[in-house]
């Protein structure tokens, strides 16, 4: 067995992290995940173009880490491995570091502001293999994290796809740090110490099984639950696609091992896809806005006489313009986009602060006009996998290079999962939670309706939960057939929800009624037609 711990599950995370999981308990493998799609596009405007915090972390902790044979591996070299490579080399303390480089791709895509095609585990396997402590990686595959050090230690085959499959499933769960432990969970009502959750550990064995726990003592909660809805985080249908394996998570079996130690069992695999998906990111356009404080009296009619003054102004500009209520009174946000850096500069946020003295009593913004910023806008490629060029780079400059994986043939392939910036999918899961009838509709981008009688492998088959139609290809992903911009995603949206998690929080202000089940029989032949009402409502009594 192999305990990997995550200490990072974005650019950002808890610094303080790294520490705790290496002083908290044991381990053997320390690793972090630093690397959102639009976190290259940050990077390509840093100065050094890869995760400092992650120096920060290393400052703490890999001294001790060497000392007790701790192997570190972390994506948060970013656009620059071998700069970061070299900074963590100074650190002074000994340690064997190597860096996976192949993924940057920008001079295939000549439009793109970042191109990096997400690598699988090998190249990491090869480092641990040559012997080294630290392994500092670009744009991989997040779940290859956690693939990698498990395939060392055990010594798999690149075509041992169940054990692969099965620590793709640990990775996918460990990827996005205390969300395993509790953290952005649907009932979050039942997590106990939240306010400093601890951070997940997988504990993988030989077969690719693996039990998700945390350091004992520590804040918040792993249960069958809070795995599931990190399961259902950012995927489309069963045939989860990673470039190690493609791992079927309705084989997935879930079980309450003890207290904070859920196993996870059963996964079957099969071959990755022949080709990579590349992470790209282009200049989208330019954005501004603008927010009116009112107060007082009659808050609809002054919000009306900016909106009759101020919208004949941005003719041809994407705009939204929302009331949005405070404890004093609304306050009008006003937020504008337009390839068009001009319309939406000084010529807005003027033509905004020009109705100070002409316009409703009591005028005022929460802040002065301001030219518009720039916006990067991700969409997904794909690349045949044979022509990226993956290598181990050591300290003296040696380059390993790292043949690809084997793949499926191209019509054995599984489709791509839904990933786009203007949508954002929203999973499922289905149980019985007779005192918390309002918590049954609710969620982030995983979870959002419970049901007593359906099995989780039986989820892929289920009905939509919105008013909508499935995503070809893609039976675990929906989108409403009305309202299409709830779900628009990340910089394309326009409302302050900009991502799944948030949009499926918005579902608390929704019913869905569902006919009570039976039996097994009557889950499996479906749920009917959901009723949806976009209202506050008391959830209190509903019957689904």
């Amino acid at each position: 067995m192999i305990r990997i711990a995550n200490c990072s599950g974005f650019y950002g995370d808890r610094l303080a992290a790294a520490r705790e999981l290496v002083e908290g308990g044991p381990i053997d493998v320390l690793t972090g995940d630093y690397l959102a799609e639009l976190t290259m596009l940050l990077l390509a405007r840093s100065e050094e173009g890869y995760a400092k915090t992650f120096l920060r972390q290393m400052e703490d902790v890999l001294g001790t880490c060497v000392e007790r044979g701790i192997k570190v591996v972390a994506n948060a070299g970013g656009l620059n491995p071998a700069g970061l490579a070299e900074r963590v080399r100074t650190l002074g303390t000994g340690a064997a570091v190597a860096h996976v480089e192949g993924d940057d791709l920008r001079d295939r895509f000549p439009a793109a502001l970042t191109a990096n095609a997400y690598l699988g585990a090998w190249g990491i396997v090869e480092a641990l293999r040559g012997g080294a402590d630290v392994v500092v990686t670009g744009r991989v595959a997040d779940a290859s994290l956690v693939v990698a050090p498990a395939a060392w230690r055990f010594g798999w085959r690149p075509d041992e796809w169940d054990a692969l499959a099965g620590a793709v499933v640990a990775g996918h769960v460990l990827e996005c740090g205390a969300q395993a432990t509790g953290g952005n969970y649907a009932f979050f009502r039942e997590v106990p110490g939240l306010a400093h959750p601890g951070f997940p550990i997988a504990e993988v064995h030989e077969d690719g099984s693996s039990v998700i726990t945390k350091h004992e003592g520590t804040g918040g909660l792993v249960s069958v639950g809070t795995v599931t809805a990190q399961l259902l985080y950012e995927i489309g249908g069963p045939e989860y696609v990673s470039p190690d394996a493609v791992a079927r998570f309705d084989t997935i079996r879930l079980e309450q091992e003890g207290p904070d130690r859920v196993r996870i069992s059963g996964v079957r695999g099969g071959p990755p896809p022949p080709e990579l998906k590349v992470c790209v990111n282009e200049l989208g356009g330019f954005r501004n806005s603008m927010t009116f404080v009112l107060s007082g009296l009659d808050i609809e009619e002054k919000a009306a006489v900016v909106r009759e003054a101020l919208l004949p102004r941005l003719d041809g500009v994407d705009a939204d313009v929302r009331l949005l209520p405070c404890e004093d009174g609304a306050q009008l946000r006003v937020v504008v986009r337009s390839p068009d850096e001009k319309r939406v500069g000084r010529a807005f946020s003027g033509a905004a602060i020009e109705l100070a003295l002409a316009s409703y009593p009591g005028f005022h913004t929460t802040t002065p006009p301001a030219d518009a910023s720039p916006f990067g806008v991700y969409r997904p490629a794909f690349v045949p996998a044979g022509s990226v060029e993956q290598a181990v780079v050591w300290e003296d400059g040696t380059r390993t290079r790292i043949e690809p994986a084997p793949a499926a043939a191209p019509a054995d392939t599984a489709p791509p999962p839904l990933d786009r910036e203007d949508a954002q999918p929203i999973g499922r899961i289905l149980t019985h939670r007779p005192r918390h009838r309002r918590q049954d509709v609710a969620g982030r981008q995983a979870d959002i309706v419970e049901h007593p009688c359906i099995p989780f492998e039986e989820l892929f088959d289920r009905p939509a939960v919105l008013h909508g139609a499935p995503q070809p290809g893609h039976p675990g992903e929906y989108a409403p057939s009305e309202g299409g911009e709830l779900l628009a995603g990340g910089t394309l949206q326009l409302r302050n929800v900009e991502l799944g998690r948030g949009h499926g929080s918005l579902l608390w202000r929704w019913r869905v009624v569902r006919p009570p089940c039976v039996d097994g029989d009557t889950a499996r032949s479906g749920l009917g037609t959901p009723d949806i009402c976009a209202t506050p409502i008391d959830h209190s009594n509903e019957c689904f």
